[in-house]
């Protein structure tokens, strides 16, 4: 009996335990407050900003290649013969000033054929001295013998006379007949010999040629048996040793110019065509009278029509950016490279051995990978900004909680509105992406402008081209506009911003349109050296998209007052 009233006792307490905790909490829930909201304003983020001014540009192609001797000398041999003498320094990697004897064969062949030839142009004078004797001697005895034709012929005349009156005889007629002939006989004799002089002379002038030639060519192969530098020069590559017998066509050495070398560089087209639209000269123009639709020439080389001295040209050693030598550009090689479909721009060093001092400032030598810049002034007066504050069309808003289809809406609504107001079609748009409305060849992207109230403001604009960590812009911008450099995390469309003029980066910005020339990057991090001066400082290892901002937007911030053992409302943040 005791052990069941003690369990009832304890059922009993726990009951009411449980009744009691059950009435307190009707009560603190019937008696609790709702939760109260108040709007608290965040305060605006403070971000670096620069006004846009137009700046002189140095427009920029850039491009690698590899170095080659402007001017090649293989040497190859004309004549046979045995190497008699060998300059000590035919070595390959040598320098030799211009006029050095390299290398000499055997001249005692091409000597006795040069004996042979001054023989027989002395025989040939001699016989002209003989024939012009001859031809003298006949025309004197010409004339003798026309002077007894002519008494010949008065003879018979006189007998013809006396032979008609009977006091000449039939004989004697016949006699004086025979000796008239004869002596016209002698006459045309002496006159055809007269008449063969100019073909004998022509004859013995064409020996007299003959000679001369062969003369001429034992004096070449003579001299073709000497082998001196035709200028300053360093050796390549030496085939040739001493006592070797040399045969005709034989290739002896090569060695390359030191006056001047080449890079052929493989330039991005449109970069070509951006430097060399830049320096158009009056020649482009259709025809010296400026008529506006005459045709251009189709001989008028590439050189008359654009100034290329108006370009700067710099080769810079691949890999050391300290190796550099000024250049110019000569010309623009025929066809585009098969594989990378890119321009082939020749560019000329003049004396790549001048001021060299290995090995810190190595020459300029054959088979060097380079890289070649190109820069010319711009027609006119751009506007950049930093590439670092130009964002994608398509990713430039930052969406917060809630309202990523909101502004993403409004951005585009707001955009395509602006442009078909504007009689353009839309830059932005759902189905169209970026870039849709944009000029050929040129990029939609977004920037974050400051309007007159100090509110962000999502503004598409076109960039023209980007380079040296600079984009120039199209169209989007205009003078006077304030640009957002840092790149906050969201980026609200119309949200307040505390701006801070940035005049050292503006200036920065100006100082790296006007340069002359692009700093050296190597091939696989050109890009990222680039664009590194112009970035801004970020804390370590965060990367430019999440860019800390000095405070967020203003928000509505649910406040709650804490109560016990009760849940939140929906939507309220504890």
């Amino acid at each position: 009996m005791k052990p069941i009233l003690t369990s009832l006792s304890r059922g009993l307490l726990i009951l009411l335990g449980l009744g009691g905790g059950i009435a307190l909490a009707a009560f603190l829930i019937s008696h609790a407050r709702a939760p109260q909201h108040t709007d608290s304003q965040a305060p605006a983020p403070t971000l670096s900003v620069i006004e846009l001014q137009p700046v002189a540009l140095q427009i920029e192609a850039r491009g690698l290649g590899t170095a080659r001797s402007a001017e090649r000398w293989q040497a190859v041999a004309n004549v046979a013969g045995r190497v008699v003498e060998r300059h000590p320094d035919l070595e390959s990697g040598n320098l030799l000033p211009a006029g050095t004897l390299l290398l000499a064969l055997d001249p005692s062949r091409y000597q006795l054929a040069i004996a042979e030839a001054e023989a027989e142009a002395q025989r040939l004078t001699a016989e002209q001295i003989q024939l012009e004797v001859e031809a003298e001697s006949t025309r004197r005895l010409l004339a003798l013998e026309q002077e007894r034709l002519d008494l010949t012929e008065q003879e018979l005349a006189r007998i013809k006379q006396l032979a008609t009156t009977g006091s000449a005889s039939r004989s004697q007629l016949d006699e004086q007949r025979r000796a008239s002939a004869a002596q016209r006989r002698a006459v045309a004799t002496l006159e055809n010999e007269l008449s063969l002089i100019p073909s004998r002379r022509q004859q013995l002038a064409a020996q007299q040629a003959r000679a001369a030639v062969l003369l001429a060519q034992a004096k070449q192969d003579l001299a073709d048996t000497r082998f001196e530098a035709p200028y300053a020069l360093r050796l390549s590559e030496v085939e040739v040793e001493l006592h070797q017998y040399i045969a005709p066509g034989q290739r002896l050495f090569s060695a390359d110019s030191l006056a001047a070398a080449e890079v052929e560089a493989q330039i991005p087209l449109g970069m070509l065509r951006r430097l060399l639209g830049s320096v158009a000269t009056a020649a482009t123009a259709p025809n010296a009278s400026n008529a506006p639709n005459a045709p251009i020439p189709e001989t008028q080389r590439l050189d008359e029509r654009m100034d290329f001295s108006a370009v700067t040209a710099e080769v810079r050693l691949v890999g050391d950016e300290q190796v550099r030598w000024p250049a110019e550009l000569t010309r623009v090689a025929s066809g585009l490279d098969p594989v990378t479909r890119s321009a082939r721009v020749v560019v000329r060093v003049a004396h790549p051995y001048r001021d060299a001092s290995p090995p810190d400032r190595p020459p300029l030598q054959p088979g060097m990978l380079t890289q070649v810049t190109l820069s010319a002034a711009s027609p006119e007066p751009r506007l950049v900004v930093p590439a670092s504050a130009v964002h994608p069309a398509a990713a430039a808003v930052h969406p917060a909680a809630g309202v990523d289809s909101a502004v993403d809406s409004a951005v585009d609504g707001a955009v395509d509105r602006k442009a078909e107001a504007d009689g353009k079609q839309p830059l932005l748009g759902s189905d169209s992406g970026a870039g849709a409305g944009a000029r050929a060849g040129h990029r939609t992207r977004l920037v974050y402008r400051l309007d007159a109230e100090d509110r962000l403001r999502h503004t598409p604009v076109e960039i023209a081209f980007e380079q040296s960590g600079l984009a120039v812009i199209a169209a989007g911008l205009a003078p006077g506009d304030r640009v957002i450099v840092d790149d906050p995390l969201p980026a609200i469309d119309g949200m307040q911003v505390n701006p801070r003029p940035d005049p050292a980066l503006e200036a920065r910005l100006k100082q790296e349109a006007q340069r002359q020339t692009a700093r050296q990057a190597t091939p696989e991090r050109q890009v990222e050296a680039q664009a590194q001066p112009l970035l801004r400082d970020r804390p370590q290892g965060q990367p430019r998209s999440q860019a800390p901002i000095a405070a967020q937007p203003a928000v509505q911030t649910p406040t709650q007052t804490p109560q016990p053992a009760q849940t939140p409302s929906a939507g309220a943040t504890p």
